[in-house]
This record gives C-alpha cells, structure tokens and sequence, in this order.
C-alpha cells in the first residue's frame, strides 16, 4: 500500500465518519428539535451548499481517482500531508464533540427551531461557533493531506459567506433568549475562546 493510498484511504473514512454522525444528529434535529421558525438564511444556505459541491468534487476525485485531479494539486511535502492528517483527527473528534453537544438544536440556517435550547456546554463553554472553527480547520487539514489548493479559495470565499451570516445568527439567538445570550456572549469568543476578560479577543466577539 502506497502512502498516496493510505492517505485517500484515511481522509475517506474522516469524510464518512463525520457525514454519517452529521447526519444522525440532523435527522434527529429535525424529528424532535421542532419546525424551523422561519425561512430566513435559505439563499445563503443555497450558497453555501452549491460552494460546498465545487469544493469537494476535486477532493473526491482524488480519493476514487487522483490523475485526474492532477491539475489541481501542488507539491506538497510527505511531512505537511501527514500534519494534514494529524489536523483531520484533531478535528473530526471536536466536530464529533460539538455534533453531540449541540443536539437537537442544530440548524441548517441562522434561524432557530420552535424547541430551539441554549446550548453552554461542550466546545460552546468557550466558543459560540465551534463549528464554522473545526470544520474549516478539518477542510485546511485535508487540503494539505490532499495537496489540493483547489479547496483553500473555496474555503475563504465559504468563510466570508459565514462571517457575515453569524451576526445575523447571533441576533436571533439575542432575540429568542435576550440577556442570557448576551451574558453568554460576554464570557465567550465568537469562533476562538477569549483570552483576557471580556473585551477585545474572541475574534469578532
């Protein structure tokens, strides 16, 4: 077995692990966690999901196919892919630990749902985004251990899009759950945990 097949054989398996937990947890949102309470965020979600599609197509061409994703591959040495790899399991076990976290209050757009609770423990005791940090920092792992940079544009243009849904996100939550987001959000940083106090860290606050 080459190391070029340990690694699509191993990127593979993150990718089904993490659709298949994904899944679950969405399925079930969508059984117990209540109606969506309104249609806000479907235009960006078409956004989103379109971008993910031209994202991933190279990448799963590499793993059943790679000579023909050639093209959009750079030289990467044998050490950053396996730090690839290293970054993949780091995340794929936070994603798994934020997926479980949040529950039934998984969302596929900035709204919430009629159940829709506020979720402080897990990765969220610190972060109040955890999953736009892990997963883009799984999709930069996978980048190295793939040698595409095909999926590092199309990761900053699908950030862009999430840096400007989150305050919108953020403003539902404040009107849902009023000064106990707010104190949530005073202890918390957006996308990274604060470091010193409350003001000034977090990124983005």
């Amino acid at each position: 077995m080459t190391s070029e097949l340990t690694l699509r054989i191993v990127t593979g398996l993150f990718l089904v692990l993490l659709a298949v937990v994904s899944g679950s947890v969405r399925r079930k949102a969508d059984r117990e966690g209540g109606a969506m309470r309104d249609a806000q965020g479907t235009r960006l979600l078409v956004f989103l999901r379109l971008g993910g599609l031209v994202m991933m197509a190279p990448l799963l061409a590499w793993i059943v196919a790679p000579d023909t994703v050639r093209w959009a591959q750079w030289a990467a040495p044998d050490a950053a892919r396996w730090a690839g790899v290293g970054l993949q399991a780091v995340m794929a076990a936070l994603l798994i630990w934020m997926l479980r976290s949040l529950g039934t209050n998984i969302s596929p757009t900035q709204g919430t749902r009629e159940g829709h609770q506020l979720v402080t423990d897990g990765p969220y005791r610190w972060i109040r985004h955890p999953l736009y940090t892990f997963a883009t920092l799984f999709y930069v792992g996978v980048s190295f251990t793939s040698a595409l940079w095909w999926l590092l544009p199309w990761l900053v243009a699908l950030w862009a899009a999430l840096l400007w849904r989150t305050p919108r996100e953020e403003a539902n939550l404040v009107a849902l759950f009023g000064d106990d987001y707010r104190r949530y959000q005073a202890r918390t940083g957006r996308f990274i945990p604060r470091l010193f106090g409350s003001r000034g860290d977090g990124f983005g606050n």
